[in-house]
């Protein structure tokens, strides 16, 4: 397997970028909400982020180091594993899960994953995980039940509820899997390459003929969108744009380097500050005001994230693998 160079570990620079990839998430869920309400189903947008950034990322890697592009056949098999579950899984198991019980409901079960990955780092890896980590991951969970109100308009379908779990599992793969990824290979290739296997998957499951193309060159009008938040006409296209570039190529390549300086554990947990800062975007932009306890959550979860860094201490360079 081809071998990345083992990077001197800045535990201040892997934790900027995750919580620059949490805030670019948090914009993706807000544009994507507008995009959802004008011409295009779930489906077709989930499979344009993935064919749309495995084209981006490709190129740029091709462009700026064409080297680092190379593959051997040993590594397909990974690879397309984290692309098809890490990240087309993820995806498609929320939208599963949101068309049968609470947006809510299905953000907290979903972000369990950073307590997955610190069972799994302490347990299964013999890893040591710092006491305050572990409150930081409690006061997480609490603060996410919170910012999603989980019990207004609590449902137990079983299929979405299924759904929500199992998006769960394969969020802590992806930053599990990531972890060994990124300590393989560029994280700018492995991106690119994982996308790759994520738009071939959805080009089967979804083929992109079917794509409805004619609609890109609507004009969504954000007025009508946003009840009277924002007064911008924008062609849909634009805001498609917007989702692949900013909402998904860009916020998952900061992750796995991110992981690369400061672990999937605590990834993990910074991105559980996607949920309220969503939250915070959706209001100021869609109007849509939280509540006092609201407001509460996202301060306990992003005090949570505090707590956690002012406990780090430096982790070693990740170390190469033979290839």
């Amino acid at each position: 397997m081809t071998t990345a160079p083992a990077p001197r570990a800045r535990p201040l620079l892997g934790a900027i970028l995750v919580f620059a990839a949490a805030v670019l998430f948090s914009m993706n869920g807000t544009v994507s909400t507008i995009v959802l309400g004008d011409a295009l189903d779930p489906l077709d947008l989930v499979a344009t982020r993935c064919l749309g950034s495995a084209v981006v990322l490709v190129a740029a890697a091709l462009i700026l180091r064409p080297r680092i592009m190379r593959i051997r056949w040993r590594e397909l098999g990974f690879v397309a594993v984290y692309g098809v579950v890490g990240l087309a899984m993820t995806q498609w198991l929320y939208l599963v899960s949101i068309e049968r019980i609470p947006v809510s409901v299905t953000l907290l079960i979903q972000f369990t994953a950073p307590l997955m990955v610190a069972l799994w780092v302490r347990f299964a890896r013999g890893e040591d995980v710092r006491g305050r980590v572990w409150i930081a991951l409690a006061m997480c969970i609490a603060g996410l039940a919170l910012v999603s109100q989980a019990w207004d308009g609590l449902s137990f379908d079983g299929i979405g509820t299924l759904a929500a779990c199992i998006s769960a599992v394969t969020l802590a793969l992806y930053y599990l899997l990531g972890e060994r990824g990124v300590g393989n290979r560029d994280p700018l290739s492995f991106a690119a390459w994982s996308f790759v296997a994520a738009g071939l998957f959805w080009s089967v499951a979804h083929p992109w003929w079917t794509y409805p193309v004619g609609a890109l060159d609507n004009g969504v009008d954000l007025n009508r969108v946003t009840d009277g938040t924002l007064t911008l006409d924008a062609p849909l296209w634009t805001l498609v744009l917007f989702v692949v570039l900013l909402g998904t190529a860009a916020p998952f390549g900061l992750v796995l380097v991110g992981i690369r300086h400061i672990g999937p554990t605590r990834a993990g947990l910074i991105g559980t500050a996607e949920p309220p800062m969503a939250g915070l975007i959706a209001w100021f932009v869609l109007g849509q005001t939280l509540s006092g306890i609201q407001i509460l959550g996202a301060g306990v979860v992003l005090a949570a994230i505090i707590l956690a860094e002012t406990a780090r201490r430096t982790p070693p360079a990740i170390a190469e693998i033979p290839g």
